[in-house]
């Protein structure tokens, strides 16, 4: 049967003119679809379209939670999580990694596994991580795909693309790109080109990634979207079914059983989010001078233009993405066996190239960390021109690359997310120093925030060998500043082995950590003798410079393993094997602020380090590729240097509520554990609100993980200075809010929960407010 074409629509924010025709096509580049900078709106928008996009934006940052709709199984609990370089709506750091995994059969058909294929990291559940299904047996890796200019993509006319079209490689340059379809339409977006719509696109990952459901926008907000819509409404009757496509059907309700009702996400939230994307801006290219102009010669010489074309024909001009969006046989190293539609798994989607130098790493699954790596990787229908450049001389190459990097950008490419001209937040402000400092060490603190923002690369060290959870020290501390806690989605995840009848704990052989991503693009696996999963959520940095600096003696004031006082705490100090008190962690198990960025840069990132016998943390030698140690020197001195010298989180003013609240928190009793202030060895005041001593919180017959001297059942008291923007809570995250973290509170904290509980909402009301405004 005939497939139906199409109906574009231009639609009124974008022309004013609701369902006014597009005006003829354009020779010359269309200027209206470039934004200022890489994540602002379309220039020209208009009041009603900038409010819109700060809606949506607004959306894309809005954190979900388990009461707003998070889970059951989740990757990740926020939009642009995935999207967030070096701005929101851009590509994804290597840590935003995820996996699509697939049974493939022994007569080569390809069954999707899961969620639509995409693998879930995590659980709301009891047994906190998601395992591969055991009928997997491929497992292909995804790094997030920039946003920016989606609009304008998304209003290409489908006789623009397919214009493009050579599958028979009838001019025998041996490119033969063809089209993947989507419900008989023209697909555009992804890796495979296996979506033809930005709702469809949206609303997949948010049930992919987020288990957030929606239902389609309805055609009265369809007809208000800010850019026309490739997607016809009369579906074509022969259309091809995407069954393994990552996005839902923008024509279908999605839902799941976690117990928040369907939809999850408002349809005005959609729609905002939606209008948000389709009016990102396209990076706008620099003017080319002499070397940028002669690597576009030589980008053209070399062929690379046969799959990158340089421009689409739009409906208000020429689009220059440097892409023809259609599908290519990249070769055996790059193929992932992953089938989408008509798109085999060699077969991927041509990445458009603008704002390319600053959405770093490169490729569908990241493997490559520079524009020269990705080029070099090129196979397949590109091996002519991957030759081509090679036999370049290095400048030409150099000439090149300067090219690619002039496509838009370039001013706001950085080593990692804060944007290059961003200065260091000034003492006393969030995420600055404790104490005003000298121009030295102002210089210094820079140098350290820098380093912790930094991407670290695999050939830097990245990954231990393999396994790592976060590719730089920002990746898991960002929240509400650099320095600080991190989501849920960057839970880390341990493993152990409980005895069901006696509770007893055994770690396993291998350890208890089990990573969240390996280098080798295969997925982490859970030991099966494990029957114990604990996650751990990222604790804030803010003020640890100020724990460090206690005194033993003052931590062991309140020690009292035994309940000598007889009021039901029993909190106690974790002596390490040295004898030192440790403190920091969730169960106390490092003596010392060094140690603890040690053990992140070992264990987390996976970097090794010099070997020192006065520190308990860090690894000193693996098996990759990068000499060991891999990180040290000034970078590694500047490092600590910053995290010592960040002060703690500003307190907010008090009203009168927040003043009753402080009362009701002695009263009810969390003072008892989180106690409000300890003085440090050089006489500052830290008001941590923690006697950073191991307490027995958990519920009855709670299974979790050993560490040292802390039982399954003990965690450190966290320190609530700063908590009412580093949500969510616990130590595995999960509790949403600080209502429901307090209820959790079990064991030593049941007396004071029974009194919390009785409190009038009110007198609650007041007591969470003090704590926000710690």
């Amino acid at each position: 049967m005939k497939r139906l074409a199409p109906t574009l629509v231009a639609l009124g924010l974008l022309t004013g003119c609701p369902n006014n025709p597009s005006p003829p096509p354009s020779s010359t580049i269309d200027e209206t679809i470039f934004a200022e900078e890489l994540g602002g709106p379309i220039v020209g928008a208009t009041t009603e379209q900038l409010e819109t996009f700060e809606a949506g934006r607004a959306v894309a940052l809005q954190r979900i939670n388990t009461d707003t709709g998070l889970g059951p199984n989740f990757n990740v609990t926020f939009c642009s999580a995935c999207h967030e370089k070096p701005t929101v709506g851009g590509g994804a750091p290597r840590y935003r990694d995820f996996y699509l995994v697939a049974q493939v059969l022994e007569d080569g058909s390809f069954i999707g596994a899961g969620t639509k294929g995409v693998q879930p990291q995590f659980s709301t559940g009891p047994f906190a991580r998601v395992d591969t299904d055991p009928a997997v047996n491929n497992v292909a890796v995804r790094n997030g795909t920039p946003f920016f200019g989606v609009g304008a993509i998304a209003a290409l006319d489908e006789a623009s693309i397919l214009a493009n079209v050579d599958e028979d490689d009838a001019d025998g340059d041996g490119i033969s790109g063809r089209p993947n379809y989507d419900r008989g339409f023209v697909g555009r977006f992804g890796r495979k080109a296996q979506t033809v719509s930005i709702e469809g696109f949206i609303r997949g990952p948010l049930f992919n990634h987020l288990g957030l459901t929606s239902d389609p926008l309805s055609d009265a907000l369809k007809a208000r979207l800010p850019v026309p819509s490739a997607l016809d409404s009369e579906l074509a009757s022969n259309a091809l079914t995407c069954t393994n496509c990552q996005a839902a059907a923008p024509d279908e309700p999605n839902f799941d059983e976690d117990g928040v009702p369907d939809p999850e996400l408002a349809e005005q939230d959609l729609f905002d989010l939606v209008s948000f994307s389709m009016l990102l801006g396209a990076p706008k290219p620099e003017p080319l001078d002499a070397q940028t102009r002669h690597g576009k010669e030589l980008f053209d010489k070399a062929n690379c233009s046969g799959c990158h074309v340089a421009t689409l024909r739009g409906p208000g001009g020429l689009v220059p993405l440097f892409s023809d969006l259609l599908l290519h046989d990249m070769g055996d190293e790059l193929a992932d066996n992953v089938q989408m539609g008509v798109a085999t798994g060699r077969e991927f989607r041509t990445q458009p190239l603008w704002g390319v130098v600053a959405t770093s790493p490169y490729l569908h699954d990241g493997r490559a960390d520079t524009l020269d790596e990705a080029i070099r990787m090129h196979g397949g229908e590109a091996e002519r021109s991957r030759d081509a450049y090679l036999a370049y001389s290095e400048e030409k190459r150099a000439e090149i690359i300067a090219f690619l990097e002039s496509l838009g950008g370039r001013e706001q490419a950085s080593a990692g997310l804060i944007p290059p001209d961003e200065a260091a937040p000034a003492a006393g402000e969030p995420g600055g120093p404790l104490k005003a400092l000298s121009a030295a060490d102002a210089k210094r603190f820079e140098a350290g925030r820098r380093v912790f923002d930094r991407d670290f690369r695999r050939s830097e060290g990245l990954g231990q060998g393999r396994g790592f959870n976060g590719d730089s020290c920002r990746a898991c501390h960002f929240d509400p500043v650099v320095g600080g806690s991190g989501p849920a989605g960057l839970n880390v995840t341990r493993q152990g082995i409980v005895d069901d009848t006696s509770l007893a704990y055994t770690a396993p052989a291998g350890g208890t950590m089990v990573h969240k991503l390996f280098t080798d693009r295969t997925r982490p696996e859970r030991d099966p003798v494990c029957n114990v999963i604990e996650l751990r959520n990222t604790p804030s940095l803010l003020g640890l410079g100020l724990i460090d600096q206690i005194a033993e003696d003052e931590l062991l004031s309140r020690d009292d393993p035994d309940d000598l006082d007889g009021d039901g705490i029993s909190g106690r100090a974790h002596r390490l094997p040295d004898g030192r008190i440790g403190r920091f962690g969730w169960k106390a198990g490092l003596p010392t602020l060094e140690d603890f960025v040690r053990d992140a840069l070992s264990n987390e990132i996976g970097l090794t380090l010099e070997d020192a016998a006065e520190f308990v943390a860090g690894i000193a030698g693996d098996d990759d590729d990068a000499d060991d140690p891999e990180f040290g020197g000034n970078d590694y001195e500047d490092l600590v240097f910053f995290n010592r010298t960040l002060g703690p989180p500003v307190p907010s003013a008090r009203g009168a509520a927040e003043e009753r609240g402080s009362g009701l928190f002695d009263t009810v009793g969390c003072a008892d554990c989180h106690v409000r202030q300890m003085t440090t060895t050089n006489g500052d005041v830290a008001e941590l609100y923690s006697d950073l001593l191991l307490h027995d919180v958990a519920p009855a017959r709670y299974m979790g993980i050993d560490d040292g001297q802390a039982t399954m059942r003990e965690f450190r008291t966290p320190p609530l200075w700063g908590i009412g923007d580093t949500g969510p809570y616990m130590h595995d995250g999960l509790a949403p809010t600080l209502d429901a973290a307090i209820r959790r509170h079990a064991s030593e904290g049941e007396a004071a929960v029974a009194a919390y509980v009785t409190l009038t909402q009110a007198q609650r009301d007041d007591l969470l407010k003090f704590l926000e405004s710690l």
